[in-house]
Formats: C-alpha cells, sequence, structure tokens
C-alpha cells in the first residue's frame, strides 16, 4: 500500500537511536546538549500547546517543573530520540502532579474532554487526551507523544518482575526494567492486533460495540493469539465475530495504537458470502455497508451510520477503500 505510512502515528522517521540508551556518558551528553527538550507527560496526557492544541509543548531540561517531584511511574527522563539536527527529545512522566480541579470521571474515557493546566506553566499550554488532538499533531509530534504515552503505560502495569513478583527498576532510558532480585530483564510490551476491511463486491463489512457512540461503526478487529498467523487471525476474528467465513486475506498497513500499547496490523479479506451471524458477547451489531452509503457515511449525510473516528487506521483504510488507493 503506497500510502501505508501516512497513517497517523506512523511515518515520521524518528531516529530512536537505541545505541545510546544504555551509555551514561552519551546520555549526559545528550541532556546537555543546547537543543535538548522534554515533553511533559501527565496520565497518559502530553502537554500541547499552538492553536486547537496541534503541537507539543517541548520545554527545556533545566525547567523547574522537572524538578519539583512530580514524578510518575517512570521516575527520570525517558529518551525518545534524535531530530535530524541532532537534537535529543526526551519525556518526563509528571503523573505525581495533582491539579487543584480533576474530573476523574473523565479520565482515560473513550472522548476525555478534560484539560489539565499546570499554574506554573503558560496559559497556552494544557494536558490534553491524544485521541482528541491526533489528528491535528505533525507526524513527528504524534510519533513523540505516541510512543511516549506507550512506554509510560508499560511502567506504570509492570512495576514488579513477572518471574519473582520483585519490584522492578527503569534501566536504558526507560527502554527496560531489571529485576534486582532475580535478575529477569522486561522489556516495553506491543499487543499485535488485526484490523480487517473485508469486502464482498461494492460493501464492506461494519460492527460496532456497545459502549461506542451512537451510529458508530468500524472495522472488525481483535488480538493475535500465540502461534497464529495474521491471515488465521483475520479469519477466526470475522467468523467469531460476526459468522463471516473469509476466503483471501492481505495485508495493508500498521499502526502504533498507544491506547494503551497495541500495534495495529491493518488487513483486508474477501467474504465468501454475505451471511452474518454474530457472537453479542463480541460486538452489538455487524452490518454490511455498500460504497455509496459509506460515501455518505463519510460526508456526515447517512442518517444512521457514523464512521470510525479520523486518526484511526479503521478510517484511514475505509478513507483509501473510497478512494480506491488501497494497492
Amino acid at each position: 500500500m503506497r500510502t501505508a505510512e501516512q497513517v497517523t502515528f506512523g511515518g515520521s522517521g524518528l531516529n530512536r537511536a537505541a545505541e545510546l540508551r544504555g551509555d551514561a556518558t552519551a546520555l549526559a551528553g545528550a541532556r546537555a546538549h543546547p537543543g535538548a527538550r522534554c515533553l511533559p507527560v501527565w496520565r497518559g496526557k502530553p502537554l500541547l500547546t499552538g492553536e486547537g492544541f496541534s503541537e507539543l509543548a517541548l520545554l527545556r531540561l533545566d525547567d523547574p517543573l522537572f524538578s519539583a517531584g512530580y514524578d510518575g511511574a517512570l521516575p527520570g527522563l525517558l529518551f525518545l530520540g534524535l531530530k535530524e539536527d541532532g537534537a535529543p527529545r526526551f519525556a518526563a512522566d509528571l503523573s505525581g502532579w495533582t491539579p487543584e480541579e480533576v474530573d476523574l470521571a473523565a479520565l482515560g474515557t473513550f472522548f476525555d474532554p478534560s484539560e489539565q493546566r499546570h499554574p506554573d506553566l503558560p496559559d497556552d499550554t494544557a494536558f490534553v487526551e491524544l485521541r482528541r488532538v491526533m489528528t491535528r499533531l505533525s507526524p513527528r509530534d504524534a510519533e513523540l507523544a505516541a510512543t511516549a504515552k506507550a512506554v509510560m503505560e508499560w511502567h506504570r502495569s509492570h512495576r514488579f518482575c513477572a518471574a519473582c513478583g520483585a519490584e522492578s527498576g527503569p534501566v536504558q532510558a526507560g527502554w527496560q526494567r531489571d529485576c534486582p532480585a532475580c535478575g529477569t530483564h522486561h522489556f516495553p510490551r506491543t499487543d499485535p492486533v488485526v484490523i480487517m476491511l473485508i469486502t464482498h463486491g461494492d460493501a464492506v463489512l461494519m460492527g460496532r460495540s456497545p459502549n461506542w457512540p451512537e451510529g458508530m461503526y468500524s472495522l472488525l478487529a481483535g488480538f493475535i493469539e500465540p502461534g497464529e498467523t495474521l491471515e488465521a487471525a483475520v479469519r477466526r476474528e470475522v467468523f467469531e465475530e460476526a459468522g463471516v467465513q473469509v476466503g483471501r486475506v492481505g495485508y495493508l498497513a500498521s499502526q502504533p495504537w498507544p491506547f494503551p500499547a497495541s500495534l495495529m496490523f491493518g488487513c483486508y479479506g474477501e467474504a465468501i458470502s454475505r451471511e452474518i451471524r454474530i457472537d453479542e458477547n463480541e460486538i452489538e451489531d455487524a452490518i454490511w455497508v455498500s460504497r455509496s452509503d459509506m460515501m455518505g457515511a463519510f460526508a456526515g449525510e447517512h442518517p444512521t451510520i457514523k464512521p470510525a473516528r479520523k486518526g484511526a487506521i479503521a478510517h484511514f483504510l475505509l478513507q483509501n477503500w473510497l478512494a480506491d488507493t488501497l494497492d
């Protein structure tokens, strides 16, 4: 797929400079670099600025915010990589900060509209839910934010060694946790998921989860199981959720999805028939949508169907299917 890396969170070409992560001297030099900047993150929300919160608010490493004792699950800096001019980029987990007013019920929801503003930062900055602004960010800003969010979530949920239960600690500039008791090394987790553009003639198979906004339909998706290929996972998931048999399967594009830590493998598949038999434990509904109806949904003109949100790989794949640019 020629446009594969144009998907949100992909394709910025960030130099992650992994060879520097275990080099204390090189990391010290990176922190001292005059162009070094750090992205503050609060409970998974990056600090943003610009019109409509369209840019990351990157701070100098000597900003007092980073010495205020707000450390979250990842104490210290996470090294993200280098810009083309060699300027280092870091992120800091400031989840230990407690805003004066915060809507705890909104945090982590499907669409969190709340904004948290730190009193010591400029008025035009705020911690904002990434899903809300992901399509406004540049490819580089989106990749930096997604990487920081995913790694910090891993630190939050993997504090203890899976081998012996002792508390582990971060090393390798935030890209590893080591257990002091048994010596086991742990690495950031990424869960592989298939998401499928299943077609039959001029129609595409769409499904919806019961907790989604009213009228929203998206492509079927599911986690890949151990010992399973992408192709087998596509066929299994579609049959389990919608009872539809799938023949030919192929790969289209991938998307890092840091909510909390998935890698979405976008695939296409050709259905053998249009007979649907949903598993209500998996999804609420599944329907075949014609190309013309999907075009109406994308235009906001369909009376009942709302497409997957912009920024998600489902929206990306459907948009390319409508434009006949999948290959």
